[in-house]
């Protein structure tokens, strides 16, 4: 808003300059024109033409230039100021009225912090026509004076109104005690004369519009209140500190007069009819069915973000079913282009849509481990045993993107996000195991996000989640595929080391026998 300023006094005697200030229809504060105000200097400083001032002193021509700049003060960084400074008892207390920045000589030293004004006068409306004042002290002493109108007063704040209602005097004075925040204060009450506060509040920011929302619900000030509303339910929030402030200071508010909140809030509440669950499939399926790669890509990484941040959170339990839902229906489009890619129809734009609906799987399967509900998962895909024969007679170009779904779920076995019986591992091993060998050096070269180290680590610790006859079954067959394929196919060494150490070097026989052997020589002792 506009600045009102205040012109520096010498240190000394206190000089008092009552320049009004006027608020205009559109609530802008205005000084008188230069005239005027220059009409106001020659009518204070006419009686002491002649006089020299005691403290009067001769300025050397070097330090005229100095005095050119206006020297002035905003009402702002004094109070602020003087809020900040300790009580100085050895100092005169001097009193300011408004005026503009006018040319005063002064010291060519820095005015002292001690010496900044502690009373500011303001005047509203037409000068001299003021029927009331309201004062307010602020912390440290500090002491704003306001010549108002009893009328504007009574018509805009329930607080004022019921303190002039006791006061049976004609001028009325009323005081606001411990005010901590002043400026806005001033700014709140000079808004009552304001025919636009839409207009006024425009220049704010969403900190500053929250304080005044403040001192008018104090003051029962119920148009600025709504103004206030009105300003916060249009104006973008930025940032989620900011969002913070003004659902906390709208939830605080306490309504009168029939003003409402509701607007406000509506923002971020809802009270729509589509449950949750609605919602989130919505979502889910236009993800799926996007046609353009690049963004398809970017808003599955946000949504998973953005479930991953809801996890523990009230969230739609049933959410479960309807992933499973577009599990099954990419599926079923999975197979039925690989029948099509088998029998030689479209290859190249099979192979396109193969990608796609893999990518799908993998992203779903992604989603079901953050919400630790991927098992009902891994069962029906160790059980697509047509899935798996068609997968030899494809092309490896059009069919290995499918492995990638097989590798997630060994990786999340291998981590524990899914935790399947140990009929539905062994039967995931011997259906997809070999489909997997056979993809790898394909995988490794063209796909991006594929990590063999992680796939490594996955498939070894599943395959030594099993008894250990199937754990030997298993990683004999994957010694022939490596000694045969090399890099093309996963290295298992660090699983086939367990699993020698676990049948070759300390079998689990011994190990029983030693135990046996050591209870019994301790029985005896």
């Amino acid at each position: 808003m506009a600045e009102i300023k205040i012109a520096k006094v010498e240190q000394g005697q206190t000089k008092i300059r009552n320049v009004p200030v006027a608020v205009t229809p559109e609530g802008f504060w205005c000084c008188p024109s230069p005239v005027a105000f220059q009409k106001t200097l020659k009518s204070h400083h006419s009686p002491n033409k002649h006089k020299q001032s005691p403290k009067a002193r001769t300025i050397p021509t070097s330090e005229k230039e100095k005095e050119k700049k206006p020297s002035s003060t905003t009402i702002r960084s004094v109070i602020a100021s003087d809020e900040q400074q300790q009580n100085s008892g050895n100092l005169e207390t001097h009193h300011h009225s408004i005026a503009v920045p006018v040319t005063v000589q002064e010291r060519p030293q820095r005015q002292k912090v001690e010496t900044l004004p502690r009373k500011v006068a303001i005047e509203f409306g037409e000068p001299g026509s003021s029927d009331a004042k309201v004062i307010l002290v602020g912390k440290q002493g500090f002491c704003v004076k306001l010549s108002v109108h009893k009328k504007v007063l009574v018509d805009h704040s329930g607080l004022f109104a019921k303190k002039l209602a006791e006061k049976d005097s004609v001028f009325a004075c009323l005081e606001i005690e411990s005010c901590e925040d002043a400026e806005i204060y001033v700014e709140t009450i000079g808004l009552m004369y304001c025919k636009d506060m839409k207009q006024r509040l425009l220049k704010q920011n969403v900190t500053r519009v929250l304080r005044v929302l403040k001192v008018a619900e104090l003051l029962g000030f119920s148009s600025c209140i709504q103004s206030c509303l009105d300003y916060l339910e249009a104006v973008p929030w930025v940032g989620e500190e900011e969002e913070e402030k003004v659902i906390l200071s709208i939830l605080r508010l306490k309504t009168e007069g029939g003003v409402g909140v509701t607007p406000v809030l509506k923002r971020v509440a809802s009270n729509a009819v589509d449950p949750p669950k609605e919602t989130l499939s919505r979502i889910i399926e236009l993800v799926l069915r996007s046609k353009e790669e690049k963004s398809r890509r970017e808003m599955k990484s946000i949504v998973l973000k953005l479930l991953r941040e809801q996890n523990g959170a009230n969230v739609a339990v049933n959410l479960n079913e309807t992933i499973y839902s577009s599990c099954q229906n990419c599926l079923d489009s999975v197979l039925s282009l690989f029948r099509q890619a088998s029998e030689g129809e479209k290859p190249e734009a099979d192979t396109k849509q193969i990608a796609v609906e893999a990518d799908n799987l993998t992203w779903l399967l992604d989603v079901l481990a953050e919400r630790q509900a991927a098992e009902e998962f891994s069962i029906t895909w160790a059980n697509q045993k047509e899935l798996a024969l068609l997968h030899e007679k494809l092309p490896l170009m059009s069919r290995y993107h499918i492995s990638r779904v097989t590798s997630r779920l060994f990786i999340g076995i291998g981590r524990g996000e899914l935790l399947p019986s140990k009929d539905t591992r062994l039967l995931l091993l011997t259906t997809w195991l070999q489909p997997l060998f056979n993809d790898y050096n394909w995988l490794q070269h063209g796909c991006r996000s594929f990590d063999g180290k992680l796939v490594e680590e996955g498939i070894g610790r599943t395959i030594l989640t099993l008894p250990l006859e199937d754990q030997q079954s298993i990683l004999l067959s994957w010694l022939g595929s490596f000694l045969n394929g090399g890099d093309g196919c996963p290295n298992l060494q660090r699983a086939f080391e367990v699993w020698w150490r676990r049948s070759f070097i300390r079998p689990y026989s011994d190990r029983q026998a030693n135990g046996l052997n050591q209870t019994d020589s301790t029985s005896k002792e």
